[in-house]
């Protein structure tokens, strides 16, 4: 594990299971052999075996929603500042499957110039950035973090007949907030959270993106 190399592997396996996990909880189809993947198993498909360098290109997967149909993709940038001519050549990418939507894991940097033009593709593409910092650990399994489930566009309209609710009456997760962008919460999406309560097992709570 003092080895440089190994180190790396080993983080970059923890952020592959979790961006796999992340989907999945997302409700995106995941192969569960991808969650559960072993690092030997990992070394192999990257070519990280006998002490190499992860090539990252091969961490690159795509999944498809189990409800809306649609796919997610999902690069892993071998540089360490993603820039103008990585962000062209996803689009191509994602151009050429008919993908709208789809998540890039960065080293360490996204340039300005790249996070304009991220940003001038609002509503024509999804595209969400992520450190690789933010996925060694899935935030969701902490202890401290109660269950979250993204509640479906009939199941919000019933809670809010149930109690006489409007939007803007619910309790608020901002966009920003980590545990929104792990479910990739958009504005009006609800979610759900359980917490243990000694009293009644458990309180339930409803929050609103907005």
């Amino acid at each position: 594990m003092d080895d440089p190399e190994t180190r790396e592997t080993v983080r970059l396996h923890r952020i592959f299971r979790t961006v796999h996990e992340m989907a999945r909880d997302r409700g995106y189809i995941v192969d569960p052999l991808s969650v559960e993947l072993s690092l030997e198993d990992f070394r192999r498909t990257t070519n990280a075996q006998n002490g190499g360098r992860v090539d990252r290109s091969n961490m690159a997967f795509v999944v498809k929603h189990q409800v809306d149909n649609t796919d997610l993709m999902v690069f892993f940038p071998s540089e360490e500042k993603v820039g103008i001519k990585e962000v062209k050549r996803y689009l191509e990418t994602m151009a050429g499957q008919s993908v709208e939507r789809a998540i890039i894991v960065y080293q360490s940097s996204i340039t300005p110039s790249a996070q304009k033009a991220l940003a001038n593709l609002i509503g024509k593409y999804e595209i969400e950035t992520f450190a690789e910092s933010e996925l060694i650990v899935n935030i969701t399994h902490h202890t401290l973090v109660p269950r979250h489930t993204v509640l479906s566009k009939e199941e919000k309209q019933t809670l809010l007949q149930r109690y006489r609710l409007k939007d803007t009456q619910l309790p608020r997760i901002v966009p920003n907030d980590p545990i929104a962008r792990y479910y990739g919460l958009k504005r009006g999406d609800v979610v759900k959270i359980v917490r243990p309560s000694e009293t009644a097992g458990r309180y339930i709570t409803y929050r609103i993106c907005l």
